[in-house]
């Protein structure tokens, strides 16, 4: 074919059914690695590149929605085989989730998401698997009714949450509980913040729309925006000169609640990959010192990227918060922001590969790590300083329940009052859950020192 010439129709057609059954085996590949552990983010960087050319939204999409769902899909594949798949086929297993959660969630023709799941299988060295895909979707969209209606009795299956979780939050918020499994299942959205260091925010608004983006403010977060419909970074205007960072509103409340004054000593604690250290740089009054730590070497580049993005400066420091001695100069810190590792139970949404690894042990583990650190970096703070622990996790026993046992043990710590008027409010501090504003859940509790 000479250049600059158009593929015959009928290759054309045959080109695109590759990439289409190309895409549901990259995300059936992605979804296996998700369930022997790896994390998403991490599966994502290893396979996309190797997408064929304008499939990677699909696959994305298709890989979100299967771990998302995993618990439903899993029991209907349960359902739909003779017998258990061997573990070296889960890419197998993974492809079967791919079908089933095209053929119930995506606006997909039901010949085309059944014919593209079929051929992925050659994509995945096991033509062999062609015939039993084929039969098990071709079976459900016979059965779908009965199926579903089977799944919807098992709670696990019904609201796609491991058990223990639904049991956690039926406990901690018997109210609110079904809307946090229903926003845990939806789809995020993209939320930025605009650095005001550059411009202001209607300014930004009116460069999205020039650029055919539609987009609003957020309602408590002065430099916050939401886009109608996500576009990767690269479509965003000025994102590499700084102008914006991507960032979702309630972790955006996190620089104003700090409450910076000039001249200031402040710590940012596990600090990377450092979205609001540089939020705390935007808004810093004058003279402020930054401080940002963080204990993973691997981590720390992406601080430095940020900062070089958005012009911005800190003192990057490597250094574990439980274990202050390897690093602190003697300083006392007047302002301490401290995001512990968590759950993150409040951005399921955002990560639902949490629902496959998470477990009760593990939380365990967390909160004692969060025990360490509060402890460690409590005399740190200069008398009269402020730390804003926070967290993006909707379990008291990370949040407000830390602070309650703190707060009895420490004779020289007091609440310093928080007010976010869409925010439930708890002893002390007030938890965001997830999807309230259009947010992800946080949980923010102040404490001051006498």
């Amino acid at each position: 074919m000479s250049p600059g010439r158009s593929a015959p129709p009928a290759v054309a057609e045959a080109d695109a059914a590759l990439a289409a059954a190309g895409a549901r085996a990259i995300a059936a590949r992605i979804v296996a690695r998700v369930v022997h552990g790896r994390l998403l983010d991490r599966a994502l960087e290893r396979e996309l590149p190797t997408a064929p050319p304008g499939q990677v939204p699909l696959i994305q999409e298709m890989t979100y929605g299967a771990l998302r769902f995993a618990p439903k899909l899993q029991t209907l594949s349960t359902r739909l085989l003779k017998r258990p798949l061997r573990e070296r086929d889960a890419d197998v297993s993974a492809l079967l989730w791919v079908g089933l959660y095209q053929l119930i969630h995506m606006r997909i023709q039901e010949y085309a998401a059944v014919s593209c799941s079929v051929e992925a299988a050659t994509w995945l060295d096991k033509p062999w698997a062609k015939e039993l895909i084929n039969a098990c979707l071709r079976r459900f969209l016979r059965e779908k009714s009965a199926l579903l209606a089977e799944t919807a009795a098992d709670p696990e299956a019904r609201y796609s949450h491991p058990l223990w979780l639904l049991d956690a939050l039926k406990q901690a918020w018997p109210a609110h509980w079904p809307a946090i499994v229903e926003a845990n299942n939806e789809r995020p959205p993209l939320s930025l913040r605009v650095n005001l260091r550059r411009g202001t925010r209607e300014e930004y608004l009116q460069r999205l729309r020039t650029a055919g983006l539609d987009a609003t403010p957020l309602p408590h977060s002065d430099s916050g925006v939401v886009l109608q419909e996500p576009v990767p970074v690269s479509a965003l205007p000025g994102f590499a000169e700084g102008a914006v960072s991507v960032q979702d509103g309630a972790a955006q409340l996190a620089a104003s609640l700090l409450d910076m004054q000039p001249g200031q000593n402040v710590l940012d604690a596990c600090a990377a990959p450092g979205g609001k250290l540089c939020h705390l740089l935007e808004r810093a009054p004058e003279g402020t010192r930054m401080v940002a730590l963080d204990k993973e070497p691997a981590r720390l580049p992406l601080i430095q990227q940020n900062l070089r993005r958005l012009g911005l400066t800190a003192e990057v420091v490597l250094g574990d918060a439980s274990e202050p001695g390897s690093w602190w100069d003697g300083r006392s810190f007047d302002r301490i922001l401290l995001d512990v590792p968590c759950s993150a139970t409040g951005v399921i949404r955002r990560h639902p590969d949490i629902k496959l690894h998470r477990t009760p042990a593990e939380l365990g583990k967390l909160q004692r790590l969060q025990v360490a650190i509060l402890q460690a970096l409590w005399p740190l703070l200069r008398s009269g300083g402020k730390l804003l622990y926070m967290t993006c996790s909707v379990l008291p026993g990370e949040n407000d329940e830390q602070l309650q046992a703190f707060l009895a043990e420490h004779a020289d710590a007091g609440v310093a009052p928080l007010s976010l008027p869409f925010a439930l409010a708890r002893n002390p501090g007030v938890q965001i859950l997830p999807g309230e504003q259009g947010m992800d859940g946080f949980y923010y509790g102040c404490l001051r020192k006498s």
